[in-house]
């Protein structure tokens, strides 16, 4: 009885203390991440998806149903697990255990994906402006739940909201 207990609270902590460092836990409903990834913003096999906050890994699977390559970075190492046995065979997905706020997006990132609180939405806004001018290429950003702090949606569908960060074209505010 004593292993379940701390069995449980082990898992409790794991899905818990991830909260202080992002959003919790939810699964996205699939019918609503297609949406998002198919008519909000239409994933091509040149795309490379990066997932902040990966989860179990299911939008980086849609993404790679749908022809992209996709990363995620994930603070849970039990979803890290969870989402790197359900991508197995499929070599253009990608699981990390890594905290979003510590990693660099790789260069060639074309779109973000992440469900966001709105207490980080000035953080990721300044985080990806800040990605567009060191790599001087646009890239595009799908948020679920808030939306970006200080940035108007290109266009919104749902719950998501979706973003254009352009070195070219200053952002638009509300």
């Amino acid at each position: 009885m004593n292993d379940i207990v701390w069995l449980l609270f082990g898992i409790f902590f794991l899905f818990g203390f991830v909260v202080f460092r992002g959003a919790p836990y939810l699964p996205s409903k699939q019918r609503y991440a297609r949406l998002a990834l198919t008519k909000l913003y239409r994933i091509r096999s040149q795309d490379v998806l990066v997932d902040l906050g990966s989860g179990d890994g299911q939008i980086l699977r849609l993404a790679t149903s749908l022809g992209a390559r996709a990363i995620g970075y994930e603070l849970n190492p039990i979803l890290v697990v969870i989402s790197r046995l359900l991508a197995r065979g499929d070599g253009r997905q990608k699981t990390r255990l890594a905290d979003m706020w510590l990693v660099d997006l790789p260069a060639e990132t074309t779109i973000v994906y992440v469900f966001s609180v709105s207490r980080d939405s000035y953080k990721l806004t300044d985080r990806l402006t800040s990605h567009v001018e060191k790599h001087g290429k646009k890239i595009w950003c799908i948020t679920f739940g808030a939306g970006l702090g200080g940035v108007k949606p290109v266009k919104r569908l749902h719950a998501h909201n979706l973003y254009l960060f352009d070195p070219k074209i200053s952002l638009q505010r509300p």
